[in-house]
C-alpha cells in the first residue's frame, strides 16, 4: 500500500494537468518508504504519449538523493488520453524495486485517476493508495 499526504498528490496532480497535453514525470523522494519531497522532473519527450527522464536531470536527481540519504519512493507520470495503467513501455522502464508507480491520467478534464502500482520482474500489482491528511 502507498500512504501519501494529500498534499503531494495534490502537487503530481497540478504538475500532470500543468503539462498537459504532454505526459508529466517526476520523483516523490523519502527515507524509508515514506514519501516526502516533491521533485517534478523535465519529460525529455515533450510527448502526449511517452516520458523520458533526461538523463543527466536524472543523474542530478539521483546524486541529491544519494547526498540526502534518500531514495526514490514514488515515480510518477501522467497519461493524457488513456487510464492511469502502466503501458508497456513503462514496464520496460520500471527498474526500481522498492518504488510505488503512480499514474496520474488527465485524459478528463474534470476528473483525475490516481493509481499506484508495483513492478518488478515486468509483473504490474495495482496496490490500495492511502491519502494522509
Amino acid at each position: 500500500m502507498l500512504s501519501i499526504s494529500q498534499e503531494l498528490v495534490d502537487k503530481i496532480v497540478a504538475h500532470a494537468r500543468a503539462d498537459h497535453p504532454d505526459e508529466a514525470c517526476g520523483v516523490i523522494a523519502g527515507k524509508g518508504g515514506v514519501p516526502e519531497r516533491f521533485v517534478p522532473m523535465e519529460n525529455a519527450e515533450r510527448s502526449p504519449t511517452f516520458y523520458r527522464f533526461d538523463s543527466m536531470e536524472q543523474l542530478r536527481v539521483w546524486r541529491e538523493m544519494d547526498d540526502r540519504d534518500e531514495e526514490p519512493v514514488v515515480i510518477y507520470h501522467s497519461h493524457t488520453a488513456t487510464e492511469a495503467y502502466p503501458s508497456r513501455t513503462d514496464v520496460s522502464y520500471a527498474s526500481e524495486p522498492e518504488a510505488h508507480y503512480v499514474l496520474v491520467s488527465t485524459r478528463e478534464e474534470d476528473e483525475t485517476e490516481f493509481r499506484s502500482y508495483r513492478i518488478l520482474d515486468g509483473v504490474i500489482t495495482e496496490e490500495e493508495v492511502r491519502f494522509l491528511p
